[in-house]
């Protein structure tokens, strides 16, 4: 079983919305936002959602991107947020085979740290 996991925090990475998708697909699928998402269609679709991007232009790029480079270092708050998931043993381990299943139970946890 091979499934991805991705989710949407605040600002304070506290766990807002998850999603699962299978392990194959592409993470343009998501919003994970580092260099390796720097794509133009991307951005386009971002902000056609009225979501601002706040992706590093690649080093090979010829026209330099502008970030917001304060926002970018904040970045690890997601995965600070992945790291208390884990926490519990139930997700860590993924002891259900059934991605439902999994999926409420991440959600059982985020609920719990949300609260914390």
């Amino acid at each position: 079983m091979n499934t991805k996991l991705h989710a949407v925090t605040d600002a304070n990475g506290r766990p807002i919305s998850f999603f699962i998708t299978a392990g194959q697909v592409s993470d343009y699928t998501g919003a994970v936002a580092d260099r390796g998402y720097d794509a133009d269609w991307y951005r386009d679709a971002l902000q056609a959602k009225g979501i601002t991007p706040c992706i590093p232009g690649r080093k090979s790029r010829n026209k330099i991107i502008k970030y917001n480079k304060r926002r970018y270092k904040r970045r690890n708050r997601i995965e600070i947020m992945f790291g208390r998931l884990k926490d519990w043993r139930r997700v860590a381990t993924r002891y259900d085979s059934c991605s439902m299943a999994f999926l409420s139970a991440i959600a059982l946890a985020a609920t719990v740290l949300f609260w914390l």
